[in-house]
């Protein structure tokens, strides 16, 4: 009986990490990571080389706004990555027009949330 449900607690979590899997395998490759890279410098890294440089630089300003940012960035409120991966998402598709493979998969997935 024992054997049976750790057969069945098994199978269900090979059936959970499919279905996450499936949902994270379009974003776990180099052309997006690329793309990943750029939207967050967009939108986060900006303030990081803010911080370092105007420290560096003795540029007040510079690290305060960058720090201020950083500290608006680490609430747990704050909806960056609900940004930064439509923007990245967008910059894939500028950068590579032709990952028919990752595109479609992005497509199938916002048809896929869309429904729900």
């Amino acid at each position: 009986m024992k054997n049976k449900k750790m057969i069945a607690m098994r199978m269900t979590l090979w059936i959970y990490w499919k279905i996450v899997y499936d949902a994270i395998k379009p974003y776990l490759n180099i052309k997006f990571l690329i793309s990943f890279f750029t939207a967050w410098m967009i939108t986060n890294g900006w303030a990081y080389i803010f911080v370092a440089v105007g420290s560096a630089l003795k540029i007040k300003w510079m690290a305060t706004v960058g720090a201020s940012y950083q500290g608006i960035l680490w609430l747990p409120c704050t909806p960056e990555k609900l940004v930064t991966i439509p923007i990245a998402i967008f910059i894939h598709k500028i950068l590579f027009p032709r990952d028919f493979k990752n595109l479609s998969n992005f497509d199938r997935l916002l048809a896929k949330e869309k429904k729900k």
